[in-house]
């Protein structure tokens, strides 16, 4: 029997042995008894001012237990404090019937998020995608934004301001992949996105900047794409969602605690099934360590997901076999260039992705844009460190910005950073869900550079696995973590 079909097998017999998310459940409300690091911190404060008293010239303080602590029980925990895991946490703490139902952690090992994805990408939303379900996502994360005070307004905190710019994206196509876009189009004209498209005559009537050489044909949003501020979503979302009563902990998992048990595929093969029950939280700084008691774990750590996987074992069997699968989200490193060019195109330009992999936009106002690449996969660069390659920048972004827009050939590099893509290796989208054989962790990962624009709808649609036990607004039912283990592929054409 081929490596496929015994995957499906045991896939059937799972389905069959696992309890329906709809019964599953896990632990709400006020916790057994209180914390033990809480209830320990009270008596220390209370006896150190006891000994205050007792010495009032002496600064000796005895005793001193780690601040941050997560609590010691949780219903979730999120690993992974980015946009992606802070709207899970928002979104959970929407639906939940009763105030302070559901008990929530998000674990962000990176208290400055200098490195984080979410701050140091180029803060692009659109619907040009080919698949229905990224066109889906994308359209309710722009209404979202659109109507962001609606969700994250926080009372006698100030307004949300996300410096949305509605300027839209344009893709150019040569005429090699000029019905890839046709299709394309069809496809978001149906499922609601605004999008037309322009011949180059037209394109030079809108945009008199560009050049058109080697374009037959463009597409260009009208509606619900452009850019914002990523770190002021981030901080809107984990700011409403403290307000709502989740538990932010800076610290770094290093591992769980789990339960097993075994059972049989249909073709007589062995499965071990492993539940989480505990989460290990390494606190910053410090050789203290906290163990998290937990129902279900939401891995949203972006490019380190994969990683996170494998504490729990998850591709660590035979090859070719369901445990030894991995989920197959890895670091990529891009780069983002600030360019400064007083000539350059004005107020009216969009997000521009050109058919040769460059792109860029306006950067506030004063001639100031952004722009980059994705590298050749046999050039993939370092990751070991955030370091920027400004060759890079002379030898294959430029060429061909100065190509389109001749306006560049002018342009001076003021600034750059590298940032992390969550890249899944196998088809380049999301992965949503829980794992078959780790029924209790589930994702939301693997999006490779647009995670940070269908964040919130991607968030809803987690809670709603979680506390529904199904997707009630959108079916992403086909971008399942399932499908890796299928090797069913979910492709977008022409993918940027």
């Amino acid at each position: 029997m081929s490596a496929c079909r015994r995957i499906a097998a045991g896939l059937r017999s799972l389905s069959k042995s696992h309890i329906s998310p709809q019964t599953r459940r896990f632990s709400a409300g006020v916790p057994r008894c209180k914390d033990f690091f809480k209830e320990l911190d009270s008596h220390l404060r209370a006896f150190r001012e006891k000994a205050a008293a007792a010495m009032p010239g002496s600064d000796w303080t005895p005793f001193h237990l780690t601040p941050g602590l997560p609590p010691e029980r949780a219903d979730i925990v999120i690993v992974g404090g980015g946009v992606m895991g802070w709207s899970v946490a928002y979104w959970l703490k929407r639906k939940e019937q009763v105030r302070n139902a559901v008990r929530v952690v998000v674990v962000e090992k990176d208290p400055t998020y200098s490195q984080a994805s979410t701050v140091l990408s180029a803060g692009g939303i659109r619907q040009q995608f080919s698949l229905p379900e990224n066109i889906q996502l994308s359209l309710a994360s722009a209404d979202f934004l659109k109507n962001i005070n609606e969700h994250l307004n926080v009372v006698n905190e100030d307004p949300v301001d996300l410096q949305f710019n509605h300027s839209g994206y344009l893709f150019t196509a040569s005429e090699n992949a000029a019905h890839i876009m046709e299709a394309n189009h069809k496809t978001q004209m149906c499922v609601g996105a605004k999008v037309i498209l322009l011949s180059p005559a037209q394109i030079k009537e809108r945009f008199p900047w560009m050049n058109t050489d080697g374009v037959v044909l463009a597409s260009y949003g009208l509606e619900n794409e452009g850019w914002f501020d990523p770190w002021t979503l981030l901080n809107a979302l984990r700011r409403k969602a403290i307000s709502m009563g989740v538990h932010q902990c800076f610290g770094e998992v290093t591992g769980f605690k789990s339960s097993s048990h075994k059972v049989e595929t249909g073709d007589g093969d062995l499965l071990r099934l492993k539940r989480i029950t505990h989460v290990n939280v390494q606190m910053p700084n410090s050789l203290e360590k906290q163990p998290v008691e937990c129902a279900i774990v939401v891995n949203t750590a972006g490019a380190n997901s994969g990683r996170v996987a494998e504490m729990i074992g998850i591709g660590h069997g035979p090859k070719d076999s369901m445990p030894g699968i991995p989920v197959p989200v890895e670091p990529r490193k891009r780069y983002i260039y600030v360019v400064h060019c007083p000539d350059g195109p004005g107020l009216d330009s969009p997000f521009l992705i050109d058919y040769s992999g460059v792109y860029f936009r306006r950067e506030g106002l004063g001639g100031n844009y952004i722009t980059g690449m994705s590298p050749e996969e046999s050039e993939e660069p370092d990751i070991s460190t955030l370091d920027v390659d400004h060759d890079f920048f002379h030898n294959n972004v430029w060429p061909r910005l100065a190509h389109r827009v001749p306006a560049f050939e002018s342009l001076k590099v003021s600034s750059a950073w590298a940032g992390y893509y969550d890249y899944n290796t196998f088809d380049q989208n999301g992965i949503l869900g829980a794992h078959p054989l780790v029924n209790n962790m589930y994702f939301a990962t693997g999006f490779s550079g647009h995670g940070l624009q269908q964040s919130p709808a991607v968030g809803r649609a987690v809670a709603e696995l979680i506390l529904d036990g199904r997707y009630t607004t959108l079916d992403l039912s086909a971008l399942d973590l399932k499908r890796i283990l299928y090797q069913e592929p979910m492709l977008e054409r022409n993918i940027v």
